[in-house]
């Protein structure tokens, strides 16, 4: 079955506000950490919640119910792979991650580091053809963009950075731009497989909740009980936040190719990181100038991806 062509411009403008949402889930679940001494049970409330709001959805609406039918047929008749299914293993690395580390070294040092997982995986991915896109051909200005966002990265650490946050800090944002970018093309794909991207984003938060209750249970365990939860209603909604950009991800990919939808959720992702960090300044920041940069920087690197660059 053949479903008409979304114009790339709603597309793109549905990545960008993607990255919206996951700058404001991460200072949301940074904050909540913060405030728990705990960021891997902060991140299981996270995405405990959105689990538990999904069901319902699913339960309550007519295409979620049709959704979980095709995927237990498919599970079943082994038409969906296992591989299908682990994406939420990306997700709750990427909460996690929030939770520990967003408090600290702020959401714009966070989201640059996932700047760089996402451009480089991005390109990957679409080369080989993993997207629900299949092969997208990775062109010069597409290589450009890329650099571009990159580069972003590089800038944005100037001004003493590396000096103010451990290293392993830094590295945990890179690892989850990669998964990020391997989630939502996966994501893409088992949402062909269902129809409905409410049922892979299902399968994401059981498995992503499965995870980190675990996780959790094991540092509590170790490290002790944390503080008394906090009162304040708007810690609590990461988890309807990522339930949302996740569902996005998975509806909008096959329209962008995977490189194209990380660098305009990137976009989005900077400039409200950017804005969060304003109002709200971390222990860590490179400053507001070279903020700036690294959004002008990053914004440039889409331009120059979709560019319809020609041939002299």
């Amino acid at each position: 079955m053949t479903s008409r062509r979304m114009p790339a411009w709603i597309a793109l403008g549905g990545a960008v506000l993607v990255g919206v949402m996951t700058a404001v889930q991460a200072r949301i679940n940074g904050q909540l950490g913060l405030r728990l001494d705990d960021g891997l049970l902060a991140a299981a409330i996270s995405f405990g919640s959105g689990l538990v709001l999904l069901i319902l959805l699913s339960a309550a609406l007519p295409a979620g119910r049709r959704g979980v039918g095709r995927l237990v047929t498919g599970v079943r008749e082994r038409t969906i792979p296992w591989w299908m299914l682990v994406g939420g293993a990306a997700g709750a690395f990427t909460v996690a991650t929030q939770g520990v580390a967003v408090a600290i070294i702020g959401v714009s040092l966070f989201t640059v580091g996932v700047v760089a997982g996402q451009a480089v995986c991005g390109l990957v991915l679409d080369r080989i053809g993993y997207g629900p896109s299949g092969v997208v051909a990775v062109t010069m200005p597409r290589v450009a963009g890329g650099a571009l966002a990159i580069l972003a990265v590089v800038i944005s650490l100037q001004g003493g950075v590396l000096g103010q946050v451990p290293w392993w800090m830094l590295l945990m944002p890179l690892i989850t731009g990669i998964g990020i970018s391997w989630q939502q093309a996966t994501n893409g794909r088992l949402r062909q497989r269902v129809g409905s991207p409410m049922t892979a984003t299902l399968v994401n938060f059981i498995g992503g909740t499965a995870i980190l209750v675990v996780a959790a249970a094991i540092h509590i365990a170790i490290a002790g009980p944390p503080r008394a939860l906090p009162t304040d209603a708007w810690l609590y909604v990461g988890g309807v936040l990522g339930l949302v950009y996740i569902m996005l991800s998975a509806a909008l990919i096959a329209y962008t190719g995977v490189l194209l939808f990380g660098l305009g959720s990137v976009t989005g992702q900077l400039i409200t990181a950017y804005l969060l960090d304003l109002l709200w300044p971390a222990e860590a920041h490179s400053g507001w100038l070279i903020g700036l940069l690294t959004i002008a920087i990053a914004a440039g690197s889409v331009i120059v991806a979709v560019a319809p660059w020609r041939r002299a």
